[in-house]
């Protein structure tokens, strides 16, 4: 056992108490104001982690509650970017999603794998690192976003009043490391209600919806439509409520008519919209609802490497103006990818491959991370292979030993990169 893992096992109590303080604090995006850009709450538990951090001796900022540093040496040349705000809990779960449930190896709860228990790992590598007296050549800063679930406005307002450390990775995906993310789009949509006829259906943009209201007012009838949430990037992994609502649909909106054709239950690759190249696409309509006499949804679309925003809007919005819809906002970003022959990858890598003894490789996802928009930014875990968290889902968690080998490979990689 090398010096860190067991520095990482003798703190391996201290790490899930400060899991379970950042679980504890419901920091999903609420009302914005001057001082809370994204609401109370993701402020509060950014201004939770950098208190701790500051206890244990690194230099900590706070950017007008947009985004908050924490730095261990001068110069830093490594970033590790992280996030602690969180999606709706949604339904379905096991207990409170807001109190850490500890089991013999796992520990359930919103944000354990996505992403403060990474955040948590991230801390305590560092940690490792400077109480274990490890000599370093550059700096190192870690990075606590607030608004990664709802388009990353935060990371947007600190690179225009910082700049980011040359070499940036964030543990907001998969191992052995994401070089390759598909484009992504999200259309918001509205159009006059055609029908008399209540829908609620859809939390957030980017997640599969695990449940769709229908209430039918001249009949007095209300309808529950169940389904299983997933993250949008795969949304085979769930049952998409408002489609299966839609399959069953034999009422007179013609909106909803349309509906049918474009968006068919089981089908998550929108072939009714891409036709027959959209086997490497993902399309999800993830919101529904009516909001007086309007109908308004959302769409969340992931796109190959070889497509373009400019391209799939067009595409998209299309055939929602062809149904009667008026685009309200469509917004997205262009494929990312990073050389899996730079130094930094290969260095990431390495690590991977010495840590774990399993061989690494580059991979490319559906989703998109936090490095998204960053040049030359890679995701490097937090997932391993073949294991699923629940991300975005009931009974998210992380086990206790990947807790623990998280911040063990980040601590390693951080000597690999600065040392």
């Amino acid at each position: 056992m090398t010096e860190i893992r067991k520095y990482l096992e003798n703190h391996k109590d201290e790490m899930i108490e400060l899991l379970s303080e950042l679980v504890a604090i419901r920091s999903v995006q609420g009302a914005e104001s001057e001082e809370f850009p994204f609401g109370e709450k993701p402020a509060e538990a950014l201004n939770c982690m950098l208190r701790r951090c500051a206890g244990y001796g690194f230099s900590v900022e706070n950017v007008e509650n947009y985004v908050g540093t924490a730095d261990y040496g001068s110069e830093p040349l490594l970033g590790i970017l992280t996030h602690l705000d969180v999606v709706p809990e949604g339904t379905g779960w096991s207990g409170d999603p807001y109190a850490l449930r500890r089991t013999e190896t796992r520990l359930f709860g919103r944000g354990t794998i996505d992403d403060k228990g990474p955040s948590v790992a991230s801390v305590f590598a560092l940690r490792a690192v400077r109480e274990l007296k490890t000599p370093l050549r550059r700096g190192v800063r870690l990075i606590f976003g607030t608004n990664e679930e709802n388009g990353s406005a935060d990371l947007a307002y600190y690179r225009n009043k910082r700049q980011l450390p040359p070499l940036v990775f964030t543990p907001d995906g998969e191992y052995p490391l994401i070089n390759g993310e598909k484009g992504m789009l999200r259309v918001y949509f509205s159009a006059e209600l055609d029908e008399d006829i209540c829908i609620n259906a859809g939390k957030v943009i980017n997640a599969v919806p695990e449940e769709c209201v229908v209430s039918y007012r001249k009949k007095g009838e209300l309808v529950v439509y169940n389904g299983k949430s997933a993250h949008a990037s795969t949304p085979e992994k769930g049952d998409n409520a408002i489609t299966a609502f839609l399959a069953d649909y034999s009422g007179d909106s013609r909106l909803l008519k349309s509906f049918q054709q474009y968006f068919q239950h089981g089908d998550t690759s929108g072939s009714a919209i891409f036709g027959e190249n959209s086997q490497d696409f993902t399309c999800v309509l993830s919101l529904l609802k009516t909001v007086e006499n309007s109908l308004t949804g959302g769409i969340d679309i992931r796109f190959p490497m070889n497509r373009t925003k400019a391209e799939v809007s067009g595409i998209i919005c299309d055939v929602l103006k062809k149904i009667g819809f008026t685009i309200d906002k469509c917004e997205g970003s262009e494929p990312h990818y990073t050389d899996e022959n730079s130094d930094f990858v290969k260095s990431l890598l390495r690590v991977y491959e010495r840590v774990t003894g399993d061989k690494g490789y580059c991979i490319t996802i559906g989703g998109g991370t936090y490095v998204h928009e960053i040049e030359g930014g890679v995701a490097f875990g937090a997932q391993f292979p073949d294991e699923d968290g629940n991300m975005h889902g009931a009974d998210e968690y992380i086990t206790i030993e990947n807790l623990l080998k998280n911040a063990e490979i980040m601590a390693e990689a951080i000597i690999e990169i600065c040392g």
